[in-house]
C-alpha cells in the first residue's frame, strides 16, 4: 500500500492506494500526536505500507513527518500540484491526498524530507529570528533616510550623507519638545529618535543571536566553516539547506540543483546551450554568491580563473555561475565530512 497526506494546520487528510493506483480509502485526522498515531494505524490496516507521500513537510506536515520517521515509515516529500493540474482536476483535500499517494507510487515525487530533529533545526530556528531582525533594521534605516530627505533644512543639513551607523548614532541624540509635535521639525526629530532606538535594539538582538549561532555552527560544521569565504551566516544557511540528514543529497549534482547552481539544458535543433537555473533554495544560492564574491576579491586562484575565463569571452555573470557550481563541490565534500564526524 502507498499513502498520501494533504497537511493543514488543524487537520490532515490521508488517502491509501493499492499497487495499481486504485483508491482504497481516504479519511481526515486531527493534527495532534494522537491523530498521527491514528492516521498511521488506519493506513497500516489496509496492508503493508511501503511509503507515504506528504505535502508540506517543512510547515504543517513537519510534526507528522517526525512521527512517521520515528515509526520507521518511508516518507516522500511531495510538491503541491501546479496550477495547470488544479485547473483540470480541481482542488480539494481528498484530491490532493490521492494525488500525493499516486505521485509517490509513480516515482514523480522522490524527495526525502529533512528530519528536523538535530542541531541544524536549532540553527534554522535561531536564523529565523536573525533574518527577521536584519530585515526590520534595514527597514528602519530606510525609513530614517526617507525622513531625512524630506526633513526641514536644519535637520537635513546635519543628517545627510552619513553612513548607517553614524546616522543612527546622531538621530538617537536628537532633541525635541513633546509639546511641539504639531511642528514638522519636532515631529520629524521625535520620529528619527524613535527609529534610531529601534535600530539600536535590533542591532543588539542581531549581535546576541550571532553569539548564540557561532558556536553551534562551528560545532556542527567545522570543515564547512573553514572554507574560504564562508562565515557564520553563510555556513548556517548551507547547513539549513542540507538539513540534519544530508544523505538525502545523493550527489554533488543534487546539492547544486537544490541550490539553484546547476546549469539547465536549453538546447533545440542544432543549438546546444544551457541556461540559468532559477529554482532551488534562493537563500543557498545567495550564500554561494557571497562566497564567490569574497573569493573573487581576496583569493588569488579565483582571480586568476576569472582572468582566464574573461580572455575566453565569458561575461562576469557567466563566470559567477561557473564559480558557484565549483564552490558547490567544495561545500558538498565539507558537509559530508562534517556530518560523517557527527554520526556515531
Amino acid at each position: 500500500m502507498i499513502g498520501g497526506v494533504d497537511t493543514h494546520r488543524d487537520t490532515h487528510h490521508a488517502a491509501v492506494i493499492d499497487s495499481t493506483g486504485g483508491l482504497l480509502a481516504d479519511a481526515e485526522f486531527p493534527a495532534t500526536t494522537a491523530g498521527y498515531a491514528e492516521l498511521l494505524a488506519w493506513m497500516r490496516s489496509f496492508g503493508r505500507l511501503l511509503a507515504v507521500g506528504v505535502e508540506g513537510t517543512g510547515s504543517y506536515g513537519a510534526d507528522l513527518a517526525r512521527h512517521l520517521t520515528s515509526a520507521k515509515v518511508t516518507i516522500v516529500e511531495v510538491d503541491r500540484p501546479d496550477r495547470r493540474t488544479r485547473r483540470t482536476k480541481g482542488k480539494s483535500d481528498p484530491i490532493d491526498a490521492i494525488a500525493a499517494a499516486r505521485a509517490t507510487l509513480a516515482g514523480t515525487a522522490m524527495g526525502t524530507p529533512k528530519t528536523r530533529t538535530g542541531p541544524v533545526e536549532a540553527i534554522r530556528a535561531l536564523r529565523v529570528a536573525r533574518q527577521g531582525a536584519v530585515k526590520a533594521r534595514t527597514a528602519a534605516i530606510n525609513q530614517m533616510r526617507g525622513l531625512v530627505t524630506a526633513a526641514p533644512e536644519r535637520l537635513r543639513a546635519q543628517l545627510t550623507k552619513l553612513s548607517a551607523a553614524v546616522l543612527i548614532k546622531r538621530c538617537a541624540t536628537l532633541a525635541h519638545d513633546p509639546a511641539m509635535l504639531h511642528d514638522p521639525e519636532h515631529a520629524t526629530a521625535a520620529t528619527l529618535a524613535g527609529l534610531a532606538r529601534r535600530a539600536t535594539a535590533l542591532t543588539e538582538e542581531i549581535t546576541t543571536l550571532d553569539r548564540q549561532l557561532t558556536p553551534l555552527v562551528r560545532r556542527a560544521a567545522p570543515r564547512t566553516s573553514a572554507l574560504f569565504g564562508v562565515g557564520t551566516d553563510v555556513a548556517a544557511q548551507l547547513l539549513t539547506t542540507a538539513g540534519d540528514n544530508p544523505d538525502r543529497l545523493r550527489s554533488e549534482a543534487a546539492l547544486a540543483h537544490l541550490c539553484g547552481a546547476a546549469p539547465i539544458p536549453a538546447s533545440s535543433g542544432r543549438v546546444r546551450r544551457h541556461r540559468l537555473h532559477r529554482g532551488g533554495d534562493r537563500g543557498a544560492n545567495h550564500a554561494l554568491h557571497t562566497i564567490a564574491l569574497c573569493r573573487l576579491r581576496y583569493d588569488q586562484r579565483t582571480r586568476a580563473y576569472q582572468q582566464r575565463r574573461v580572455s575566453e569571452g565569458l561575461s562576469k555573470q557567466e563566470i559567477l555561475r561557473c564559480l558557484k557550481r565549483y564552490i558547490v563541490r567544495d561545500v558538498y565534500t565539507a558537509l559530508r565530512a562534517d556530518f560523517a564526524a557527527l554520526t556515531p
